[in-house]
């Protein structure tokens, strides 16, 4: 099978150096400005597209535009598309499901969520024999690099932050990890596959960017350890989902995630919780998924048809779940206990729902942490 990589860089390199070491893969063609790179690039999409030998398209660009515009042309002249670009993806996934299947063609995104880690494809096997109960885990591996530094080494918040940007663990700008909108992505990718129904951002995402070193001692003294997490679940044709911090008593095996790595749960009837970890990222965890997709197209082989056509409304009232609010000003409310922290004060809640937590917290700064159930 001829195919070509949509950009050249930490993940389109991988997946090339990958292909170098198989026999019935080949890279005919890179899309890449600048044309030093390797010796096959090119700076014409066209060139790619109208090259009939050409079966399937890697898009490792990243962003939402032009990479709609390259994978919806390449599905429309009948080449399949591997993508590991969760911006894109949930989007406008329907988009790309739709036109794939007139035009008979493959759209894969394993890498998109987990990196390294077989989650989409377990999450689809499971989905085959039972309905799924609820999906959680750590899905960004620069939020958890953030947190683990804070709680080992007691560092404050913006100090492991730029730890994390030296290392290459982090943006420059590093809102898409830090204030949710990577995680959130993955939880609505993810949803699709466990549920068949495609959501939208709609549900609450809480910044992880507030919580100090002092929070962090302090739920350290409790016996906690944070972690930012994305879940979802179901109830009849009704979701709830949030990404948000979460506190796990210290002998979970989330609050022993280290480093960069993620950990996600899937629960289901029959297999109760099932556990994916590894690594979240990275050149070469996140290629050695994008060439498992093209493997199985290669191969013909489906874990599980892809359907989306489920409707889900999002509703804040479905479940009652137990939180603390942080801030430095007394709250009013009836709260099952309040502790104060040198300038801090911590209000535990009753179960309440997200609609009752939304009213707590308003649009406040506060610091919002769940009371991790699992």
């Amino acid at each position: 099978m001829k195919i070509a990589i949509l950009g050249f860089g930490t993940v389109g390199s991988g997946v090339y150096e990958i292909v170098k070491t198989l026999k019935n893969i080949e890279v005919k063609k890179v899309l890449e400005k600048d044309l030093s790179k390797i010796n096959i690039a090119t700076n014409n999409y066209d060139e790619i597209i109208n090259d009939k030998e050409i079966e399937l398209i890697v898009e490792c660009m990243g962003g939402l535009h032009p990479a709609y515009e390259f994978i919806m042309k390449a599905i429309q002249n009948k080449k399949s598309v591997v993508s590991a670009n969760k911006a894109v993806i949930a989007k406008y996934l329907d988009e790309f499901l739709k036109t794939s299947k007139e035009n008979n063609v493959e759209f894969r995104f394993e890498a998109s969520v987990g990196g390294g880690i077989p989650c989409l494809a377990s999450i689809q096997k499971i989905r085959r024999v039972e309905n799924i109960d609820k999906f959680y885990g750590i899905f960004n591996g620069t939020s958890n690099f953030i947190l683990d530094n804070m709680y080992r080494l007691e560092n404050e918040f913006f100090t492991s932050l730029k730890t994390a940007q030296k290392l290459g663990y982090a943006e420059a700008d590093p809102s898409v990890d830090i204030d949710g909108y990577d995680v959130t992505n993955k939880v609505i990718i993810s949803f699709a596959l466990a549920y068949d129904g495609f959501i939208k951002n709609e549900f609450p995402c809480f910044t992880m960017k507030n919580i100090t070193k002092e929070d962090i001692l302090y739920f350290k003294k409790q016996g906690f350890v944070a972690k930012y997490i994305g879940e979802a679940t179901t109830k009849g044709n009704e979701y709830e989902a949030s990404v948000m911090l979460n506190l796990f008593p210290i002998n979970a095996l989330e609050a022993n995630v280290l480093s960069n790595y993620n950990i996600v749960t899937v629960q289901s009837h029959t297999m109760g919780e099932v556990k994916f970890y590894g690594q979240g990222a990275g050149k070469l965890p996140t290629a050695n998924s994008i060439i498992q997709d093209i493997l199985d197209i290669q191969a013909k082989i489906s874990f599980n048809p892809i359907s989306i056509e489920k409707k889900y409304i999002y509703s804040s009232n479905l479940f009652k779940h137990k939180y603390v609010i942080r801030s430095n000003e007394e709250l009013k409310g009836n709260f099952e206990r309040i502790d104060k922290d040198g300038n801090n004060f911590y209000y535990y809640t009753k179960e309440i729902t997200q609609a009752d937590l939304l009213k707590l917290v308003e649009e406040k700064d506060y610091l919002v942490v769940k009371l991790s159930e699992y």
